[in-house]
């Protein structure tokens, strides 16, 4: 079974610097889904103080990867095929949170979904979904 630390790790160890700039933060990780978390900062957000869409799609990717790799037991290499990014409303806050889940994982392809929502409000502020080869 993959623990929270050790999707951090991974995540540490295999992501994009500009990725690991966003400060990730694997909270909570079991075969169900995993949690990531990213403080709201003067570099991610847009005029107003409203976290970037960039930033949003990017978290959601890296959560539903790492999602990938604690529903398959032992984290993994996936390749996106489709990401697809529903902003609800804008994000403020101090966080964002990412909760991502498996929906059904193949042995060549994993589909995910993904809830960002900004705390302390606790609203979702945008849903994703993807799709990830897995190669052979």
């Amino acid at each position: 079974m993959i623990t929270a630390p050790d999707a951090q790790r991974f995540l540490e160890e295999n992501f994009a610097p500009w990725v690991l700039a966003l400060s990730p933060s694997v909270t909570q990780c079991d075969h169900t889904g995993l949690t990531v978390d990213i403080p709201i900062t003067d570099e991610i957000a847009r005029i107003g103080g409203i976290v970037s869409g960039q930033v949003l799609a990017t978290l959601a990717d890296t959560a539903m990867v790492l999602a990938a790799g604690a529903n398959r037991g032992q984290m993994i290499p996936v390749a996106t095929v489709t990401l697809d990014t529903q902003f609800l409303r804008p994000g403020s806050g101090d966080t964002v949170r990412a909760e991502a889940q498996v929906l059904r994982a193949g042995r060549s392809m994993i589909f995910a979904r993904c809830t960002l929502t900004a705390l302390p409000v606790n609203k979702p502020i945008a849903h994703a979904t993807a799709t990830f080869a897995v190669p052979g």
